[in-house]
């Protein structure tokens, strides 16, 4: 029985993707690495680190090191954030419409936690939620499960018990590898992905989410 909703945060909760993408590409540049949209899109859902080091490891650049590159990079995305970032489309209302209905909520994010306590202020949600954690203090990140095992571990729910919403394939691996049901709601020019098919569930806001799909998913 579900009784515990775990989220994503980056382009689930707040449109901070497009702005991961500027920070990286205006980082990068200053190690004389050009990275492209559609390259930058290969690394969405990985830690900073994980990013840079792969990144790091093709380009092969000397001029910083990779531990003062993803700092910069937390660093610029974390400000464009506070002063642009925007709540996803029916981020108010998934949140109450599990609070009203006494789940527990969590919150499994690949960012930093200096950044996803930066986004909770930011977008007043830190009430919502019951338990936090980040992928920093895992020995792997996405699309290893151990983030959402911790998440689940915190709210003290059995992951078979979790319902976990995710924009990503890398995301929905994690969840889907502890074993948790998946509700993906990627953005627009990504719902054709054909790995979606592994979610239990797609949808195209999360607005579309209600009692039926809840429903539907317990059963």
């Amino acid at each position: 029985m579900i009784q515990t909703a775990i989220f994503d945060m980056d382009g689930l909760l707040i449109d901070s993707e497009p702005l991961w993408g500027i920070a990286m590409r205006e980082v990068f540049s200053t190690v004389g690495v050009s990275l492209s949209p559609e390259l930058t899109h290969l690394t969405t859902g990985l830690r900073t680190r994980e990013v840079v080091s792969y990144w790091h490891n093709y380009f092969g650049w000397d001029t910083k090191s990779p531990e003062q590159v993803s700092d910069e990079i937390i660093e610029s995305v974390t400000a464009k954030i506070l002063r642009n970032g925007q709540a996803m489309e029916g981020l108010g209302y998934i949140l109450d419409f599990f609070r009203s209905r006494n789940y527990r909520i969590g919150l499994a994010s690949s960012s930093p936690s200096r950044l996803i306590q930066s986004v909770l202020d930011h977008l007043d949600i830190r009430p919502y939620f019951d338990a936090v954690s980040s992928a920093e203090f895992e020995p792997y990140g996405k699309p290893h499960p151990a983030v959402y095992l911790a998440c689940a571990e915190a709210l003290n729910t059995h992951p078979l018990n979790c319902l976990a919403f995710e924009d990503s394939v890398t995301g929905m691996i994690a969840a889907k590898a502890a074993r948790m049901k998946v509700v993906v709601v990627p953005e627009a020019h990504k719902r054709t992905e054909p790995r979606f098919v592994l979610a239990d569930m797609q949808l195209p806001s999360l607005l579309a989410f209600g009692e039926a799909e809840l429903e539907k998913l317990s059963s």
